[in-house]
């Protein structure tokens, strides 16, 4: 059998599936967390000019939580208790070589976990990266950010100081939060709930944006869900009730100008968020 079906026909199963389940299936589970940590695998790609979720990879990290027990792991001013196939991490044990050889830079108190990947000319601040989590070359993830589990970031992103992408682990068919190439995500933002941010966009400080956000193109007045276009700027907003001028108006977040590549290449993101 393929590894794709072994782990489809397990999940049709997973209530049944323990620590002592069967050798061949732990193997198999084992070989996709490890190609997940390499980057040989990745839990959603563009295919086509659209994103799709290869559904067996999510289903083998659920499945390898049914698998694996807890256990406690002691550090010097810590203890820490956790599935016992990530507690120690992705790059517990690793010399000098190990970290050359990966490319990346990671400073102290940036915990990585096992089946995330990370790459070359990354920068890892203090910050939280979760399992299927792919983070691609000469991104910074910044202090205490986070990348959430499955979460797809591309190349020569500035993950912002205290902002999140949420993890979408759950359910397996579900597209994960997906940030794309050249992207800036302002500190203290949010990006959850498999929304997708297009190439070269600008978030501004303080963005939240999940599903049900209405994001709203200031020049045209429509508004959409679920998707940033790309080479956009984008900052916090507002909208009234049309019906009641008197109620609260609710969040929004507000597209105020799409940029070429060009110019977003030259152009600092300071002037981007000016008017």
């Amino acid at each position: 059998m393929s590894i794709e079906n072994i782990i489809n026909e397990a999940w049709e199963k997973r209530d049944q599936i323990t620590p002592s389940s069967d050798e061949n299936l732990k193997n198999t589970v084992n070989q996709i967390i490890d190609d997940l940590d390499s980057g040989k695998v990745r839990v959603a790609e563009k295919i086509n000019g659209e994103w799709a979720t290869h559904q067996y990879l999510k289903k083998a990290i659920m499945l390898s939580f049914r698998m694996y027990p807890m256990e406690n792991l002691n550090g010097p001013y810590s203890s820490w208790y956790d599935k016992a196939h990530l507690l120690k991490g992705k790059t517990a044990g690793w010399s000098k070589e190990d970290h050359e050889n990966a490319g990346f830079r990671m400073v102290p108190n940036s915990p990585v976990r096992k089946g995330s990947y990370v790459g070359k000319n990354a920068v890892l601040m203090p910050c939280y990266v979760n399992i299927g989590a792919y983070i691609d070359e000469g991104t910074m993830i910044d202090t205490f950010a986070r990348a959430g589990s499955c979460s797809q970031i591309g190349k020569n992103c500035h993950i912002s100081a205290g902002s999140g992408v949420g993890g979408v682990l759950e359910p397996a068919q579900a597209l994960p939060t997906i940030i794309e190439d050249n992207v800036f995500l302002g500190a203290m933002s949010e990006v959850v709930e498999g929304v997708i941010v297009g190439e070269g966009s600008v978030l501004s400080m303080g963005m939240y944006i999940g599903q049900s956000t209405k994001i709203v193109d200031r020049k045209t007045g429509e508004i959409t869900y679920g998707k940033i276009p790309p080479y956009s700027v984008v900052v916090p907003g507002s909208l009234p009730d049309k019906n009641n001028p008197a109620a609260p108006s609710l969040y929004c977040a507000v597209i105020i100008k799409q940029v070429d590549e060009k110019t977003r290449s030259k152009t600092s993101v300071n002037d981007l968020l000016r008017e």
